[in-house]
């Protein structure tokens, strides 16, 4: 019996050495964020990235006591390059969903924010009205359906403007196609200028990034329009991407996250940035 708890002792030790051994020792966190998606992150007139993600970035290093880069990435190839090594996290107001949960994993949700729709003020669509509620399509999938279909006369035959590869894309390709031409960007400064020469009638994002559309030069033109949506299709929040089995990193991310949250720093920076509160609830 002692022998057989001499062996059983001797495997524990040498696992939790092997467990140590194995965890990495991070000294420095290499971010990368798109910087063409203003005011989550962008880059400003000198080159420097900016923007709420990169301001968050930063404290979220400082935190965790580590060096921290931050890298521009292309939206339509940040996951592939996340998962092949390039840099260790993604922080780009990336939501939640199922599908890319199969990719890599995430942190805490650090943002939330439902999307609604951006028209001309004297466009096709000048007579959609805003409505300041939020519908969920999960937690009210009735209410939320009968929205969606309240849209569908008015937006017959329209062409919205989308980003790629984003949820909003989702959302109008499962819940609008049958009515309305889904025409997506590489960027969401793309449809941007699309829609401000008329060559589209609205476009779909979250309504933090709109918000700092709203506030640009090029804002004057444009308002928002249709009801708020979230949930779903649209996923579960803005949460920092990481690679599967990266799990001392999405701690340490997790740990830095709940800090930043509890302490209103997430808060003062979706304030500053976007004029509104974005920290999850």
């Amino acid at each position: 019996m002692k022998r057989r708890a001499l062996i059983a002792g001797l495997a524990l030790i040498l696992t939790t050495v092997a467990s140590l051994a194995q965890a990495k020792e991070w000294k420095t966190v290499r971010f990368a964020t798109e910087g063409a998606y203003a005011p989550w992150n962008f880059k400003t007139p000198n080159g420097d990235l900016d923007g709420f993600d990169v301001d968050l970035a930063k404290d979220l290093c400082q935190r965790m006591r580590v060096e921290c880069e931050i890298v521009e990435q292309d939206w339509d190839g940040i996951i592939p390059a996340l998962q092949a090594g390039k840099y260790d996290a993604i922080i780009a107001s990336l939501t939640i969903t199922d599908a890319r949960k199969k990719a890599i994993d995430f942190s805490k949700v650090y943002a939330d924010t439902p999307r609604t729709f951006l028209i001309a003020k004297q466009g096709p669509l000048q007579g959609l009205a805003m409505d300041d509620k939020t519908y969920s399509l999960a937690k009210d999938s009735v209410g939320a359906q009968k929205q969606i279909d309240a849209l569908k006369p008015v937006l017959k035959g329209k062409t919205i403007g989308v980003q790629v590869n984003t949820t909003g894309e989702a959302f109008l390709q499962k819940y609008m196609q049958d009515v309305v031409e889904v025409r997506s960007y590489k960027t969401a400064e793309q449809y941007l200028l699309d829609l401000s020469a008329g060559r589209i009638d609205a476009a779909l994002d979250n309504i933090a990034y709109l918000g700092g559309v709203l506030n640009s030069s090029s804002g004057a033109a444009l308002r928002l329009a249709g009801p708020r949506l979230n949930d779903g299709v649209f996923g579960g929040g803005k949460a920092i991407g990481i690679r599967k089995g990266e799990e001392d990193l999405k701690s340490m991310l997790d740990a830095a996250l709940d800090s930043a949250i509890a302490d209103g720093t997430v808060k003062k920076l979706s304030t500053h940035w976007f004029g509104i509160d974005v920290t999850p609830q």
